[in-house]
């Protein structure tokens, strides 16, 4: 088995010019294990940081669950508070988003509910955002279209109770 290499603090500027350019070629899995390079020098770099979430939340198509839990992890690491929550809104839509395209069972159903961790998340980061910084705002109102345009996107149903008797 080999030993991963360290790279040095030094080449942390251009490791995340290249997760960046990685993400745009669609390679999520070049593009995290440099965010993972990154952070192994400098744990607390929040572009890496944003960057490896970003690069996780790429590969939920098609991914199995494992794979929202590493992302769940990353967003975690982000200290700001504004950051944290907007990251944790990007992650449950881009779950919501994955699930839908998978065609499961009850997925209007499921992809729903991730959808309304979203907006809860997103409300969270518009009462944190800095001025100026609509982001929240455009996922919220990107997240409520959609609840609109899918017509399977629908709560569950609440379970009537039915006492047994015997």
């Amino acid at each position: 088995m080999h030993d991963l290499k360290p790279i040095t603090r030094a080449g942390v500027p251009a490791a995340l010019q290249k997760a960046n350019r990685y993400r745009l070629l669609n390679d999520s899995l070049a593009a995290e294990s440099i965010c993972l390079d990154i952070l192994a020098v400098d744990p607390a770099n929040a572009e890496a940081l944003v960057t490896h979430v970003l690069s996780i939340t790429d590969q939920f198509p098609g991914a199995p669950g494992e794979v929202l839990a590493r992302a769940q992890a990353a967003a975690e690491g982000l200290k700001d508070p504004y950051a944290y929550a907007y990251y944790h809104g990007i992650v449950c839509e881009r779950w919501a988003k994955a699930i839908l395209h998978r065609d499961v069972p009850d997925a209007g159903t499921l992809a729903h509910e991730w959808v309304a961790r979203a907006l809860e998340w997103y409300g969270k980061a518009e009462s944190l955002r800095p001025e100026g910084n609509d982001e929240a705002i455009l996922r919220w109102n990107t997240c409520v279209r959609m609840l609109h345009r899918h017509p399977t996107l629908r709560p569950r149903e609440a379970e009537a109770y039915e006492p047994a008797f015997e």
